[in-house]
């Protein structure tokens, strides 16, 4: 690990130690449980790790969380968000992500207060701040606390930490809010997220491990990594996985020659604005 890094890492463990107590809102991905590991070395029982279940969370994010909870050691609490009660949410506008993190801390202010934790922690890093994150705000709103933003570690720093730690979700890749898979203003329901959800879990059985399924309408858009595109088309499976998606509900399955991109949905919003 880079000096720098290890420097962060020091830095993180020493902020964690003064806040003493502190409840990690623990998705499983890569940044949050890297807090909630370093929040367990430093307060021990003192912490706690609470994941949100809802539609546009996979059961097998779900259950992954679980299991990397149970390495770290530390108490690992389920709790249910209805963000998809809220019409806001629903109807996906352009801040759709507010609303969603907005029932989030909504639901774990009031249980860090009534168990004793003054502190609700979250992943957010120091290169999310650069993105458009409506969400953040929302935390903030609400009094959560960014160590790895605070800090400035970087996503990169955040894997060379985990990895350092022996984290086995260190390169893990990213797995966003289901919801992220539909273009703005398209309306999200239990029905659609169970379908993308269910596609893309269908793909990675196959061995795509870094892919999304974008849902537009009734088509569903696969992004895989541009160097596997030739591979997958010329696939002797994709009869099969055309007849997959469309069991699942797409009409269409097409398969986007720019590749995979993060947040591509995101390119919309200039025009929008």
């Amino acid at each position: 690990m880079q000096a720098s890094t290890h420097d962060k890492l020091v830095a993180l463990r020493q902020l964690i130690s003064s806040l003493d107590r502190g409840l990690v809102a623990y998705s499983g991905g890569v940044d949050s449980t890297l807090v909630a590991k370093v929040a367990y070395d430093c307060l021990g029982d003192k912490s706690l790790a609470v994941t949100a279940a809802s539609p546009s969370l996979l059961p097998e994010e779900l259950e992954d969380a679980q299991i990397q909870a149970a390495v770290i050691g530390i108490t690992h609490q389920v709790v249910s968000t209805n963000e998809l009660d809220n019409p806001e949410y629903r109807s996906n506008p352009v801040n759709r992500c507010y609303f969603c993190k907005s029932e989030l801390h909504d639901t774990l202010k009031p249980l860090a207060q009534q168990l004793g934790y003054p502190y609700v922690l979250d992943g957010v890093n120091a290169d999310d701040l650069q993105d458009y994150r409506p969400g953040i705000q929302a935390a903030q709103e609400r009094g959560a606390r960014s160590p790895l933003a605070e800090l400035g570690i970087t996503k990169i720093e955040v894997r060379e930490i985990a990895q350092h730690l022996g984290l086995s979700v260190w390169n893990k890749p990213a797995q966003p809010c289901l919801s992220s898979r539909f273009p703005y203003g398209e309306e999200i329901s239990i029905d659609k997220l169970h379908r993308v959800g269910r596609a893309e879990i269908y793909l990675r059985k196959l061995g795509y491990e870094q892919l999304r399924v974008r849902s537009i309408n009734d088509t569903a858009r696969i992004e895989l990594p541009a160097e596997l595109i030739g591979q997958f088309a010329s696939s002797s499976e994709l009869p099969s996985i055309v007849e997959a998606l469309q069991d699942l509900g797409f009409a269409f399955v097409t398969l986007d020659l720019e590749g995979f991109a993060s947040g591509k949905m995101n390119r919309v919003l200039e025009s929008i604005s």
